[in-house]
């Protein structure tokens, strides 16, 4: 079982309805997936699908994922807006106005979070959509499950993207998740690099952007002292693939853009299969 993660498209950053930079670098993540050898079960969209979420940004973007040969998960996150999403993609559930939904992939399950407050850059997590994830892992004790949600619950280090962990959603969150073993990972966006953590005792994945990405500077912000560091770099665009296999999750992330291949599986390369192959108990 393998499902991709795409997050912060940030399509129409541009303001060009067809084209852009954030746009091509999208194109070609989907032309890996369609094309590259790991076609994936499921591709969730894990928020700021778009820039300013405006209904020109999510029509492209419908568009450009449209005849993508596996489901298409759309989500949201601080740069988006539910009514003009909705819009564009009415087949996405509208669970209370949240768009918070299961989606069972046969061994495993996935529950999408809204971690979107209008407005608001950092995460929200309300009564209610706590209330649903408690209702959902309460139902499926036994069942594999997976949590996507754009906001990441803990500090990583990069101060000016970074919720605090003493906020009201994240203490929602825990409670909600507390005593569920069934929880085998959490994936999300946001920070625009990739990270990992262990947090509250689940695995969580940061997967990087496809658009730009956040520079590496875990000293503090201060706000009324800009210091001329690099804040965003124009690093490759990149997607995970989480792989399922029955016991765990395990997650990959892939740059995409022009990279030579150094050695390939030919007869030259076999005998390395072999002995590696080889070590492995019968």
């Amino acid at each position: 079982m393998l499902i991709a993660q795409i997050t912060d498209l940030h399509i129409g950053f541009s303001g060009s309805e067809t084209g852009g930079y954030n746009t091509h670098r999208l194109k070609a993540v989907l032309d890996r997936l369609v094309d590259g050898p790991n076609r994936p079960d499921l591709l969730l969209m894990s928020g700021d699908m778009t820039e300013f979420g405006d209904l020109q940004s999510y029509t492209r973007l419908a568009e450009m994922v449209r005849d993508c040969p596996f489901p298409v998960a759309p989500m949201v996150g601080n740069h988006d807006m539910r009514a003009a999403m909705f819009e564009a993609f009415p087949d996405c559930p509208d669970n209370g106005g949240f768009v918070q939904y299961a989606i069972d992939l046969g061994p495993l399950r996935v529950l999408v979070l809204d971690t979107l407050e209008e407005g608001r850059h950092g995460g929200a997590f309300c009564a209610a959509r706590a209330a649903w994830l408690s209702a959902e892992l309460a139902a499926y004790p036994d069942r594999p499950t997976v949590i996507a949600m754009h906001h990441p619950p803990f500090e990583s280090g990069i101060d000016w993207l970074d919720s605090d962990e003493r906020e009201p959603w994240i203490a929602r969150l825990i409670e909600a998740v507390s005593g569920h073993a069934q929880i085998k990972g959490i994936v999300a966006g946001h920070l625009h690099r990739p990270i990992h953590t262990l947090w509250e005792g689940i695995p969580v994945t940061v997967v990087g952007s496809t658009a730009a990405t956040v520079a590496l500077d875990l000293n503090p912000v201060d706000p009324d002292r800009p210091d001329g560091r690099a804040m965003i770099s124009a690093e490759l665009p990149v997607y995970a693939l989480h792989r399922w296999d029955g016991r765990r999750l395990v997650s990959h992330t892939e740059p995409v853009g022009a990279l030579d291949a150094l050695a390939r599986y030919d007869e030259a390369f076999q005998e390395v299969v072999r002995v590696i192959v080889g070590e492995r108990p019968d």
